[in-house]
């Protein structure tokens, strides 16, 4: 039986939640019609993952003056730290505070429309996702500025 995915006005998505829920479970397309618009429904597992594989990360980090600082080119957030790891952490934050300011106001600036995608990852993410997204393998990446502060 083919599962119904597409829904053509609010009410009958409503009347099928079940429905909708169970088709993007599925990794199908769903969509649901509202008033002429047409919206999808996804996963958020499967959405993080898609756009951490189209997003990748333009993650900065250098040392200077004894310590760290971390940013992406184009992003209006940094941290800084006195170790690699914690400016990581900062960076993290910042991410997070700065999605919170992008969903309450900064979404409708014309400046920051362009990192909808970020935020939509950073919301999506837990921390240690994050992580992973900014630096790649924490293993190698942990080596590395070990590597980078004994020299």
């Amino acid at each position: 039986m083919a599962t119904v995915r597409h829904f053509d006005t609010f009410t009958s998505a409503r009347n099928n939640f079940r429905g909708v829920l169970d088709a993007a479970r599925k990794g199908v397309v769903t969509t649901v019609t509202r008033d002429k618009e047409r919206f999808v429904v996804v996963s958020a597992d499967a959405l993080r993952e898609q756009l951490r594989r189209l997003l990748p990360s333009q993650a900065v980090v250098v040392s200077e003056g004894g310590g760290w600082a971390a940013f992406i080119p184009g992003v209006p957030v940094h941290g800084d730290a006195d170790s690699f790891d914690d400016a990581i952490g900062d960076l993290i934050d910042a991410l997070r505070d700065y999605a919170d300011d992008w969903n309450d106001r900064l979404h409708s600036a014309p400046n920051h429309g362009q990192h909808h995608s970020l935020v939509e990852l950073v919301e999506l993410s837990d921390d240690e996702q994050l992580r992973e997204w900014l630096v790649g393998r924490t293993d190698a990446v942990t080596d590395t500025a070990g590597a980078l502060a004994r020299t």
